[in-house]
């Protein structure tokens, strides 16, 4: 991740804030950076800017620079703790549809 095109793989978002009434600029992987400006493209290009400032920085300072959530390797799997009695009903919920409680969780985790 140490390179000038760095910036461009990282997640931004540009959301109206109604506080500043203003577009908000935000990067995902650097959560204390944002940017305020009056279009949702000004917001973004400026966020940019500040990310791109901050890895070159980083760098300069020998910091770690974050990686980009595209670039990172995902398992699909994490563990969740939930009430025994939550876990019961989804096994039971599982068992009368003839599916594994995983199938029944990956389901309702992915439903709209």
């Amino acid at each position: 991740m140490k390179n000038a095109q760095a910036k461009d793989r990282y997640t931004y978002r540009v959301t109206w804030s109604p506080e500043d009434e203003e577009y908000a600029g935000v990067c995902i992987e650097f959560p204390s950076l944002s940017w305020l400006a009056e279009s949702p493209e000004a917001a973004l290009a400026g966020i940019r800017r500040v990310v791109a400032d901050s890895v070159q920085e980083m760098e300069q300072n020998g910091e770690p620079i974050p990686d980009a959530l595209a670039e990172k390797h995902y398992s699909g799997e994490f563990r969740v703790r939930i009430p025994a009695e939550v876990h019961r009903a989804l096994a039971i919920k599982a068992a009368e549809e003839g599916i594994s409680m995983n199938r029944l969780v990956s389901a309702k985790l992915t439903a709209q």
